[in-house]
């Protein structure tokens, strides 16, 4: 029985998704997702200065730390987005293994995000920035047999 495989290729400012039904066969790309805020730098991502915050007791106030979390929440956000994307591609029935190629921290994201269903379907993580390679290099990163342990 052919299984569909999907394989994400992604970091925090662009995925690609690619799918082949051949347990040994080629990658073909089948969308792109840019997230053009995960090209920003921390400073492009806030406001000039540091918003204020206050304690709930007394009267001190303290500057909120936003330029330690911008990134983290654009990066949250993208992978949020995406993990819906898949999760979506999982109930719909478009594939049945997933194989996730991501920077690592990036990884890390699409892990915390992705529901449970959804994660039983990963076969394979590869915690590399390969978001620039063509398919066929691409190819090179996976098992020869891509779903062997899977088959039945």
């Amino acid at each position: 029985m052919k299984k569909t495989v999907w394989i994400v290729v992604a970091n925090r400012a662009v995925a690609r998704l690619f799918r082949t039904n051949q347990p040994m066969g080629p990658l073909e790309e089948m969308d792109a997702f840019i997230h053009p805020e995960g090209r920003l730098q921390e400073h492009e991502l806030v406001s000039d200065r540091a918003g204020r915050g206050f304690e709930r007791m007394g009267q001190g106030g303290f500057a909120e730390d936003t330029d330690t979390t911008a990134i983290a929440h654009e990066t949250a956000n993208f992978a949020l987005a995406l993990t819906r994307f898949l999760q979506k591609g999982r109930t719909d029935g478009r594939f049945d293994v997933l194989v996730l190629i991501a920077a690592p921290a990036f990884l890390g994201s699409l892990r915390e995000r992705m529901d449970g269903p959804t994660r039983e379907r990963v076969m394979l993580e590869v915690d590399k920035n390969l978001v620039h390679l063509d398919a066929a290099t691409l190819r090179g990163y996976l098992p020869e047999r891509l779903y062997s342990a899977v088959d039945g």
